[in-house]
């Protein structure tokens, strides 16, 4: 096999023999991106466009609903499902939608899912869209949470890494110049 370099700094194999006009095989054909429409989950979303785009992979971005997350314990069931389960589907549509409209403009196409957990945890959730989608690489953004808040508030996109039976690509907003200095600064 022959090493192809692509914009991105990865490689591509091409077997040897090959005409050198003909595309190369994308090791990535189905991406996941897991979205929570933070700022970081956005990046992922992102870099995972721009690399679909080089290799010719499919995207399906995923929201997981936490059916918890807006029950107190204290209102009847039904408020529960008539306006808090429904306020959560409607936001999630909305992300989703959102996602698409960004991927879009970027020049790619991309299909979407809506997940309740139903009781799950959120990380088992994605992890099984993985499985039944067949996709081949996870690329997910994380916060890059340091310290305390790590340790205490734990990391979806740790999580999701060391569960996960594909490559998972972590995307996380470059750090300021003055952490990456403070940080040389104490090694040395």
């Amino acid at each position: 096999m022959q090493a192809m370099q692509v914009k991105s700094g990865f490689a591509l194999e091409r077997p040897a023999g090959l005409p050198a006009d003909t595309a190369p095989q994308a090791a990535y054909r189905h991406i996941l991106v897991p979205c929570d429409g933070s700022a970081s989950s956005l990046l992922g979303l992102d870099e995972a466009v721009r690399l679909a785009r080089q290799i010719g992979a499919k995207v399906r971005v995923v929201h997981v609903i936490d059916e918890l997350l807006g029950a107190t314990g204290f209102e009847p069931a039904a408020v529960y499902s008539r306006d808090v389960l429904v306020g959560l589907r409607n936001l999630g549509a909305d992300l989703l939608e959102a996602a698409r409209a960004r991927a879009a403009a970027a020049g790619a196409t991309v299909e979407t899912r809506l997940i309740e957990s139903g009781g799950h945890a959120i990380v088992d959730r994605i992890i099984e869209q993985a499985r039944d989608w067949a996709a081949d690489l996870i690329v997910i953004g994380s916060h890059g949470r340091r310290g305390a808040a790590r340790l205490f508030m734990g990391s979806d996109a740790e999580h999701i890494l060391r569960l996960s039976p594909v490559p998972v690509l972590i995307v996380r907003r470059p750090r300021p110049e003055s952490f990456a200095t403070l940080d040389a600064n104490r090694m040395s």
